[in-house]
């Protein structure tokens, strides 16, 4: 069965500073995200039909026979799928709701899955389609909990849009000192893409902490290998926009460099301890 539930408990996610009674009303705090080990296969277009998923809500009328079958599918795509929607399902939705469905491996054992939302960048997924600012929320969110080694990693997540926005006065900015890059794109394009980029000056400190995203993961001979699908474009400095010195945030980055120079807003920066 498909559908919307309640809130879980046990959340992986954090709001930094909740209750610090200096900090303006309205404000958003940035969040600090546990359990970011997607494995960058789940970002494998064949696994599950974005462009398909677009097109519906994501609950029990809204998803297509094609996608049903993905998330309910026994063998190991099956089990790449669900992953993605779990993430993606975490970064969409808020905490005060979950995607609810079940599916039978190949001994006939049915498995009961509940994926809470955590960050709740795209809410409105849960009633009908994302819209274009949706869909690259949520791309660049779960391209931000991509890793390499698949090694869970405590990390600070923080945009320009809420409700990633992060306080200036906020514990986070000191807790999380590492801007390590940013993320963005739109996985359900047309054409899906996504982008990275990197702080120069936190490459040695990513790679110390297992996070090999947005620089790229080292090989022997000194070669660069992407993350799956996320194309690293190189230094933030020269494809975005300066950090905003309140929320250490990248504001906005070129969405396609080499093609355009058009920017996009939806970017979600990333940082450690």
């Amino acid at each position: 069965m498909l559908g919307l539930a309640g809130a879980l408990s046990g959340c992986a996610v954090e709001v930094g500073d909740a209750g610090a009674p200096d900090e303006p009303v309205g404000e958003s705090r940035g969040a600090l995200l546990g359990g970011n080990a997607l494995n960058l296969n789940a970002l494998n277009l064949n696994a599950l039909n974005l462009n398909a998923l677009n097109l519906n809500a994501l609950n029990l009328n809204g998803l297509s026979a094609q996608n049903l079958a993905a998330i309910q599918d026994p063998g190991p795509n099956g089990a790449l799928a669900r992953e993605f929607v779990r993430y993606a399902t975490g970064c969409a939705l808020s905490s005060a709701e979950s995607f609810n469905f079940s599916w039978t491996d190949s001994t006939g054992a049915v498995h009961h899955e509940s994926y809470p939302g955590l960050l709740g960048v795209a809410p409105t997924w849960a009633r009908g389609p994302l819209d274009e600012l949706g869909q690259r929320m949520v791309s660049s969110c779960v391209a931000a909990r991509v890793n390499y080694y698949r090694v869970p990693v405590i990390l600070s997540a923080r945009s320009l849009r809420e409700p990633l926005k992060t306080l200036s006065s906020s514990r986070e900015l000191i807790d999380y000192p590492d801007v390590e890059g940013a993320f963005w794109g739109n996985l359900f394009a047309a054409w899906p893409y996504l982008n990275a980029c990197y702080n120069s000056a936190t490459v040695d400190n990513s790679r110390a902490y297992k996070r090999d995203c947005a620089a790229g993961h080292l090989i022997s001979g000194g070669y660069i290998e992407e993350c799956g699908v996320i194309h690293i474009v190189g230094p933030c400095s020269r494809v975005c926009q300066n950090l905003n010195g309140a929320g250490q945030y990248y504001p906005s980055c070129v969405d396609r460099p080499g093609y355009s120079t058009a920017t996009t807003k939806e970017v979600v920066t990333t940082a450690l301890p």
